[in-house]
C-alpha cells in the first residue's frame, strides 16, 4: 500500500517538473523574441538617423558621410539655413540640369550649419561706401566654399566695446573648409579699424571696392537726400564759401574718395599683399571678371563666372540669374541704381582736379591704375 503511494506521488512529481520546465521554457522564449525584436527596431531607428562626424574631420570627409546618411535632417537644415542667406532661390536653381554649383552650395550650407562652428571672419569687405561694397558680398556669397553675414556689424568701428565673443556670435557656422567673411564699408575710413582688425588677426584677408571718387561722392550725396531732402546742396557742401573752388574736405562725402590717405593708415598694420582692390566700374561692366579676382586672392576656385550674371538696363548695373534657367534674375535692393542729382559740369571738373594727386599716388601705391582721369 504504502509502496503504491510513493510511485504515484514520484509520478506527479515527475508531471509538474515536467510541466514547469516547459512552460518557463516558452516564457524565456517569447521574452526572448519581444526583446530582441525591440533592439533591432530601436537600433534601425537609430542607425537611420545617425550620421556622427568624426572630431577631426574637415569639410570634404564631411560631405562624403553625409552622403550615406539620411537626408530628412540635411532638408530641414537646408531650410533654416537657406532663410537665414537670403538663398531660397537656390533650391530651385538646384532643379536645373547641369546645376552642380547649386547642389554643392546646398549641401556646404546644410552641412556648415548642423556641424560647422562660429568663427572670427577671415576676410573682411572693408570699403568703400558707395563702392559696390553689397554687390561684391552677394556676387561672393555664391559661392560654396563662402559663408557671409548679411549685415553689417560694425563691430571695429562702433561696437568694439562688446567683445569679440559677442562678434564671433554673429557670424554663420562655417567648416574648417570655408572662408567666413563680413561687409562693413566705414572700416576703411576708421582710423582706429586696422589696429583693431590686426590685433583679431593679422593675416586677415581685406577686400576694398573703390570708385571714382567724384562719382562716388555724388552718389553718396543722392542716398543722404533721399533721406533728409531738406540738406543744403551738393556744391555747397563740397566746397568752402560756395564754389570758390576750395573743396571742404571735412565733409565725409569728399574725405572718404582721399583713398591713399585711408591706405596708408592701413599699411601700418597690413601687408599690400594682404589687401585686394576691386574696380567699382569693372564690377559693372565686366563681373565676372572682377569676381574671378576676388576669387583668386581668397585662394578659391573660380566657381563664379559670366553664366551667373545678367545685366539690367534699368538698373544699369548686373544682376545675379539662375545658371542654366529661364527664371528671372535676382537684382539689389530698390536703393541700389537710384538715379544720381544732377551736378554741373564745372564743379564736377574742379572735383576732378582736385582728386587727380590724390588717385595717381593711389594708383602708384596699389600697382593699377583705375583710369578716373
Amino acid at each position: 500500500m504504502a509502496h503504491r503511494f510513493l510511485s504515484s506521488a514520484n509520478r506527479f512529481s515527475a508531471r509538474f517538473a515536467f510541466i514547469f520546465t516547459v512552460s518557463l521554457s516558452c516564457t524565456y522564449l517569447c521574452y526572448s523574441i519581444i526583446f530582441c525584436r525591440g533592439t533591432i527596431m530601436t537600433n534601425q531607428g537609430y542607425e537611420g538617423k545617425r550620421c556622427p562626424p568624426s572630431k577631426n574631420a574637415g569639410g570634404k570627409k564631411l560631405l562624403g558621410k553625409l552622403d550615406n546618411c539620411a537626408s530628412l535632417e540635411v532638408r530641414s537644415a537646408l531650410d533654416e539655413s537657406a532663410a537665414q542667406r537670403g538663398s531660397s532661390d537656390l533650391r530651385d536653381q538646384s532643379k536645373a540640369p547641369g546645376n552642380h554649383w547649386t547642389d554643392a552650395k546646398l549641401r556646404n550650407m546644410s552641412v556648415a550649419q548642423k556641424y560647422g562652428n562660429k568663427k572670427l571672419p577671415n576676410a573682411l569687405i572693408v570699403g568703400v561706401k558707395k563702392g559696390g561694397t553689397r554687390a561684391v558680398l552677394e556676387f561672393i556669397r555664391i559661392h560654396p566654399d563662402v559663408r557671409a553675414l548679411g549685415t553689417e556689424p560694425h563691430f571695429f568701428d562702433r561696437n568694439y566695446d562688446r567683445g569679440l565673443d559677442w562678434y564671433r556670435g554673429l557670424m554663420p557656422r562655417t567648416l574648417d573648409s570655408q572662408i567666413t567673411l563680413e561687409k562693413t564699408p566705414s572700416y576703411f575710413v576708421t582710423r582706429e579699424a586696422p589696429r583693431r582688425i590686426a590685433s583679431m588677426s593679422p593675416e586677415t584677408k581685406l577686400i576694398v571696392v573703390v570708385r571714382n571718387p567724384v562719382t562716388r561722392a555724388i552718389s553718396d550725396y543722392t542716398q543722404t537726400l533721399s533721406k533728409k531732402p531738406d540738406i543744403p546742396t551738393f556744391e555747397e557742401l563740397a566746397f568752402k564759401n560756395g564754389s570758390s573752388g576750395l573743396v571742404d574736405t571735412s565733409w565725409n562725402a569728399i574725405r572718404i574718395g582721399m583713398y591713399i590717405l585711408h591706405l596708408e593708415n592701413w599699411l601700418q598694420y597690413f601687408r599690400l599683399s594682404q589687401m585686394h582692390f576691386v574696380s567699382g566700374e569693372r564690377l559693372i561692366t565686366d563681373p565676372a571678371g572682377e569676381m574671378g579676382r576676388v576669387q583668386d586672392f581668397l585662394g578659391l576656385k573660380r566657381i563664379i563666372t559670366d553664366k551667373h550674371f545678367y545685366f539690367n538696363r534699368t538698373k544699369g548695373f548686373p544682376c545675379l540669374k539662375k545658371p542654366e534657367s529661364s527664371s528671372q534674375p535676382r537684382c539689389l535692393g530698390k536703393s541700389k541704381g537710384r538715379t544720381h542729382v544732377q551736378i554741373d559740369q564745372e564743379v564736377i571738373e574742379q572735383l576732378r582736379e582736385f582728386y587727380r594727386p590724390f588717385n595717381i599716388k593711389f594708383y602708384e601705391t596699389v600697382g593699377q591704375d583705375f583710369k578716373w582721369d
